[in-house]
């Protein structure tokens, strides 16, 4: 997932077209899932991720909740919070 630089180049002055692209991170790809099944799945409750890493301490993945049922949606923010990096 790429979004486009911040950063105006040389090209950017003459007219170019073609925008710089970076990479958006890990973060910013799970905030933009997170946003995508609250506004296209549906889903009522899609707390912040976890992130899950492996033992180098590298995120591997990102466990998710998304649901419809407020008191799923409050175990399953105790149980993310307890495993949340502070």
């Amino acid at each position: 997932m790429f979004t486009q630089s911040k950063q105006e180049t040389f090209f950017d002055v003459l007219g170019d077209n073609n925008p710089e692209l970076e990479n958006a991170g890990n973060e910013g790809l799970a905030s933009a899932f997170q946003e995508r099944l609250k506004a296209l799945a549906g889903f009522r409750f899609v707390p912040k991720p976890v992130p899950m890493r492996n033992s180098k301490n590298a995120i591997v993945y990102y466990l998710f909740f998304a649901g419809n049922n407020e008191a799923a949606n409050r175990i399953a923010s105790h149980i993310f919070k307890k495993y949340r990096s502070p």
